[in-house]
């Protein structure tokens, strides 16, 4: 089925669906966190983690969307895929390193494209207990009630969390960090991209971006934070979603001077 010829209800049925998938999900991806010795933790390349749970996770999001809607395709950042007009865009565990680690800042992300728009998002964080969801148009949640970007206006007053990736040369990262501390923002990181939309947008930071970034890490993400009243970069432009762009999502009157800092448009 093409995202031009989707129903509201057909969307309102996806939104749904995605809850209960993120729930169901989060139970599983909980048993693999709570027993670690039952993580078969390797290393896909520097800080690049993957545990047993993030192919299990993936894979019970790919069987469990395929069955349901067998005409929209998926993206996984374990599996791959192809975008289509309706395509899913998933990551198992966002922030794998944390939980590998033990450390309860990880989530799981389901977004939902139709005709490369952005169009729900789901983002489960069940060892805090989160679950951050968004329609386009219909507003953003956490654990079902409203949530909306801090709206501060100064950046010396503001916190920001800047994402590192190994695509990106760390000087290039480092320059970003410098600039930030000189216009008096406090600049932070937590290890995952996805809880850092998450964030910006109930007004926790100020802002997140990363100069690299994947498109499952985001796809949620984005849905969530423009409909907490953010400002976002046009990530899904050129080849984003097959190959990523640089992230900016902030609260609107710092987008200006955040540009400058991050050199994101």
């Amino acid at each position: 089925m093409a995202g031009g010829s989707m129903t509201p209800a057909e969307r309102d049925l996806r939104y749904y669906a995605a809850l209960g998938l993120a729930a169901e999900a989060s139970h599983l991806a909980l048993a693999y966190f709570n027993k670690r010795e039952s993580l078969g933790t390797t290393m896909k390349g520097a800080q690049d983690w993957l545990t047993v749970a993030d192919g299990k996770v993936e894979a019970f999001l790919r069987e469990r969307l395929t069955a349901l809607f067998p005409n929209d395709s998926v993206i996984g950042e374990e599996g791959g895929g192809e975008a289509s007009d309706a395509v899913w865009i998933l990551d198992p565990i966002d922030g794998t390193a944390n939980f590998a680690h033990g450390d309860r800042n990880w989530c799981i992300s389901i977004g939902f494209l139709a005709d490369r728009r952005p169009e729900i998002g789901v983002v489960a964080a069940p060892a805090l207990g989160e679950v951050y969801a968004a329609r386009r148009g219909a507003g953003a949640t956490l654990n079902g009630d409203p949530i909306k970007v801090s709206g501060a206006t100064d950046i010396a007053r503001a916190s920001v969390e800047l994402g590192w990736s190994t695509r990106v040369p760390a000087a290039n990262y480092l320059k970003v960090i410098e600039r930030g501390y000189a216009a008096g923002a406090a600049v932070r990181r937590g290890g995952s991209g996805t809880l850092g939309l998450c964030h910006a947008a109930c007004g926790w930071s100020e802002g997140y971006a990363e100069l690299h970034i994947n498109a499952w890490d985001v796809a949620a993400g984005i849905v969530i934070a423009s409909e907490a009243g953010a400002y976002i970069n046009d990530f899904f432009a050129g080849e984003g979603i097959s190959k990523g762009n640089p992230i900016l999502c902030c609260t609107p009157a710092l987008a200006s001077v955040l540009k400058e800092i991050t050199g994101i448009g």
